[in-house]
């Protein structure tokens, strides 16, 4: 059995602890390859026969399997080997890391906001659960064959340089997206303007570096899009709170709101109440922005789906003073782990995105924009977002029909003219039943969530004459498995309404929709 040097550390047990501790900690795990023993020795400057030694004791030891001409291998139960003894494989100190919820050194002041935010919950659906989420897409929706297909051909294609991309995103994607925005929504923009984010999370991260300062008031609609809110929050901004009603943000209470450097809203689907933001109020919105010289963004998330509502003209369209940021994503059609979103930016402010835009991340990943771009030419992308509709159409109605039909006059349903969710408000149960009705529903196999979370503040107290409220998305879901969740939430409903289960307790975290 090969020994490895005892008494003053070496480099070869140096290595061995490192890997040991490795596999203790599952950093690798059970069946990983390990690098060659030329390659691994090539990288940390040792010989051949050094490494072999390393390799030797850890499997005469069990850590891990060798055989010859195939590489060597974490053993099954290795890890709980090289844990058994506390003091053994321990990391040298400035490896190791700190304890969860603890801060090794000072954070700013915005860590210290972020921090205070909490990480979202993203547990994994159960089997056999329901999950009404809203955000996710069904991977069977997505696109596979034009998308594989338009890879394939970026994937060919040969460049004679590979370098970083203009930070406002690839020229062709620019270029294909200036006309379909024109065609869809009315955009009135130079091609400069537009420039390519990962998501509109991103676009929403860069107006709260570059336009707010400590202090600034951010108008926002209340209940609205949390992720939003939070950026702003973190950048030191006091959120002012515009009440929302059947035809969105109420702007006649703009005025009397005090001082803003910036409004967000979400025009074309309120989130998440689902309401139009008619022509009207939009005219006062822009007023209101001209008078002020603040900057509006708006959110056009979920644009493709409207049900019964026509096009309207969106606030950019409008816009005759640039006070307007537009922001789209294909997180709602294509799929969110792309991360491709875009912004129409007023003139003056497309240099200074785009440094900061080059500051943050250099570029949106080359191969998913120019992949997009051939979608957008040969017409994929129109056929698609056509088709998709349609399919989100069909599980809107078998949501508001099984809703209607298995729960009647006890709940009322809002938002289902467009978009991806609705609402639903439970007239016979207070605000601060949510989280009794949503982990009923849970003990049932299927997941809701509540509303209250995304007011300001949360209204969760006893004396609220709000109804409580759920927010079910459908997207992700076939129309059997709706129908089949809805039963299981009328049977949770109905629990709750007999005082079977306690209606206090602590709101449950939402998911990202944007």
């Amino acid at each position: 059995m090969p020994l490895m040097p005892k008494g003053r550390p070496s480099r070869s047990r140096a290595l061995y602890e490192e890997i040991r501790a490795r596999i203790a900690d599952g950093t690798f795990a059970p069946g990983l390859a390990l690098p060659s023993t030329r390659a691994l020795a090539a990288e940390r400057g040792l010989s051949r026969a050094t490494v072999t030694l390393v390799y030797e004791q850890l499997a005469a030891d069990g850590f891990i399997e060798t055989r010859t001409g195939a590489s060597s291998r974490v053993a099954p139960g290795g890890a709980a080997g090289a844990a058994a003894d506390p003091s053994a494989g321990q990391p040298p100190l400035h490896g190791r890391s700190a304890p969860a919820g603890q801060n090794t050194g000072r954070l700013s002041a915005i860590g210290h906001r972020m921090a205070a935010f909490g990480l979202h919950d993203a547990r994994p659906t159960a089997a056999g659960e329901i999950d009404f989420i809203y955000g996710p897409l069904s991977g069977a929706d997505f696109p596979t064959l034009a998308w594989s297909k338009a890879m394939r051909h970026v994937e060919r294609q040969r460049v004679s340089r590979l370098a970083y991309e203009d930070p406002r995103g690839n020229l062709p994607l620019r270029q294909a997206l200036h006309a379909h925005l024109s065609q869809t929504r009315g955009l009135v923009c130079t091609l400069d303007q537009i420039m390519i984010v990962n998501g509109s999370q991103q676009a929403l991260d860069l107006c709260a570096r570059l336009l707010l300062d400590p202090g600034d008031g951010v108008i926002v609609e209340n209940p609205g899009y949390q992720a939003a809110h939070q950026a702003f929050m973190a950048y030191g901004a006091r959120l002012a709170c515009i009440d929302v009603d059947a035809q969105g943000m109420k702007t006649e209470q703009l005025e009397g709101l005090g001082p803003a450097q910036m409004a967000y809203v979400t025009p074309t689907h309120q989130f998440p109440m689902g309401s139009f933001l008619p022509l009207a109020r939009r005219r006062q919105l822009l007023a209101w922005a001209h008078e002020t010289g603040a900057w509006v963004i708006e959110d056009d998330y979920d644009s493709e789906y409207r049900y019964t509502v026509g096009p309207e003209e969106t606030l950019q369209s409008l816009d005759r003073h640039a006070h307007v940021i537009h922001v789209g994503t294909f997180s709602k059609t294509l799929s969110p782990q792309l991360r491709l979103g875009y912004m129409v930016l007023p003139p003056g402010l497309v240099d200074t995105f785009a440094t900061a835009k080059r500051l943050t991340d250099r570029q949106t990943a080359s191969g998913v924009q120019r992949a997009l771009a051939l979608l957008l030419e040969d017409g994929s992308y129109a056929r698609h977002v056509r088709r998709i509709r349609r399919h989100q159409a069909a599980r809107q109605h078998a949501l508001t029909e099984a809703l209607t039909h298995h729960l009647g006059d006890r709940i009322e349903i809002q938002g289902a003219a467009s978009g991806l969710h609705v609402v639903v408000w439970c007239r016979s149960l207070p605000s601060s039943a949510e989280t009794a009705l949503v982990q009923a529903a849970r003990d049932l196999g299927v997941r809701v969530y509540p509303i209250s979370p995304l007011y300001h503040p949360h209204p969760t107290g006893p004396g609220q004459q709000r109804p409580a409220g759920l927010i079910m998305g459908y997207a992700l879901l076939g129309e059997a498995a709706i129908v089949e969740g809805v039963q299981r939430l009328g049977a949770a409903l109905q629990q709750v309404q007999a005082g079977t289960r306690p209606s206090q307790g602590s709101q449950p975290s939402q998911p990202t929709a944007g």
